[in-house]
């Protein structure tokens, strides 16, 4: 088998989950990283999507961090994302659906409309890891990135505010799931888990994240944030990447 690439964004949650499914896997891979706005004629010539991640899995293009996770799994057995119980892996699918549609696009959505007006802060963030020149490139054209994602991904105060209420069900529900060994299906570490945590990352900001975040905050990131830090959900995706998330499997191009 070719070394698989990644293709990602570094700060993203969804491309987060792909990311972790490879390290927990420990598959050998190559990330290539695109930045928001300008990742769109190379994801639509690979993928004829404009969404990342993608898995480049050798010569076929596996979109989609589900689809992802499930060739990972199919690819490495061991150790395992999916339950062999069959009602507890039925269980961590249908989470896994739920907090990719019910949590994911919401919370993104939420800290956008909290970040994107700092566009210092934001084009930080969308460029950890490149170079000077770059950042700076992509600096100058953030206005017109920023009304593309703003369009694009329905961030205004209405959808915000309620994102933000979708935030808190799926916390409500998260915190409603864990069983007494502290994982969402059976007894162990499964795909719930891994997906619920990444999906909060870019809130819970985990030290064990691939990727530095901005500082300092933009206040009003801050004061998102401090809604949920007394969440028990909160905490528990904190110390789910203290647990799990401590290895990479990334290779040098």
């Amino acid at each position: 088998m070719s070394t698989p690439i990644l293709w990602q964004f570094r700060a993203s949650h969804f491309n987060e989950k792909a990311r972790w499914g490879l390290d927990w896997k420990g598959i050998a891979h190559v990330r290539r990283s695109l930045l928001p706005v300008w990742h769109l004629p190379r994801m639509l010539w690979l993928t004829r999507n404009t969404q990342t991640p993608a898995l480049e899995l050798d010569g076929e293009m596996v979109p989609d961090s589900t689809r992802i996770l499930e060739r990972l799994e199919a690819l490495r057995p061991e150790p395992a994302l999916y339950p062999a119980d069959p009602a507890a892996r039925q269980r961590a699918v249908e989470l896994e659906d739920f907090f990719d549609e019910e949590l994911g696009p919401h919370i993104r959505r939420a800290l956008f409309f909290a970040a994107l007006d700092h566009t210092d802060f934001a084009v930080a963030l969308f460029t950890t890891g490149e170079s000077e020149r770059t950042r700076a490139l992509y600096g100058a054209s953030f206005p017109v990135g920023r009304a593309f994602m703003r369009l694009s991904m329905g961030i205004d105060a209405p959808r915000a505010a309620e994102s933000r209420r979708k935030v808190e069900a799926a916390l409500d529900r998260l915190e409603r799931e864990l069983a007494p060994s502290g994982y969402l299906a059976g007894d162990t570490f499964s795909v719930a888990d891994l997906t619920a945590a990444a999906l909060l990352a870019p809130a819970v900001m985990p030290p064990e994240f691939p990727y530095a975040f901005p500082s300092p905050l933009p206040d009003s990131v801050v004061a998102y944030r401090d809604t949920l830090a007394q969440r028990p959900a909160f905490s528990w995706a904190a110390e789910m990447y203290r647990r799990h998330r401590g290895r990479t499997a990334e290779v040098a191009a």
